[in-house]
Formats: C-alpha cells, structure tokens, sequence
C-alpha cells in the first residue's frame, strides 16, 4: 500500500512541474516574463501562445514582423521572418 501511495504522489508531482506550455496554456508569470525579455531586446510583442511544445510568440522588431519559438527556457531557438 504504502508504494502505492508514493508512486501516485510521485506522478502527481511529475505532472505538476512539467512547464505551463507543454499543455498548451502559459500562464500570465511566464507571458510577462516572455514580454519583459523580448522587450528589452527591442521587440514589440503582439501575440504568446505555444505550438509543438514550444512557445511561439508573434513580435515587431525595426517595422518587420517576426515569428519566434522559445523553449522551456525562454531562450530563442528559432526566428522567422514575416512578410
């Protein structure tokens, strides 16, 4: 019984602490956190949302617009730019 009981707490856990984004949904801390970061670097963020477990963020930056993906930690790994 008892191993029962810390597998379940385990998994709760596992569940529990995995990313906001890897559901789908970002939680406003990690949004503002996101906005603060790209700001600083110039960008103006237009839309947050998440696509193939990474966060995927819609910015202008010196009149262009551009598509980010960040990953879990908030580091950009891919930038495309829109037309």
């Amino acid at each position: 019984m008892k191993r029962k009981l810390t597998a379940a707490a385990l998994s709760a856990l596992v569940i529990l602490s995995a990313p906001a984004f890897a559901s789908g949904m970002i939680d406003d801390a990690t949004k503002a956190k996101i906005t603060e970061q790209l700001t600083a670097e110039g960008y103006d963020i237009r839309k947050i949302d998440s696509e193939d477990g990474m966060i995927e963020v819609y910015a202008i930056k010196d009149g262009k617009m551009y598509e980010l993906y960040l990953d879990e930690s908030l580091n950009i790994v891919r930038s495309k730019e829109k037309s």
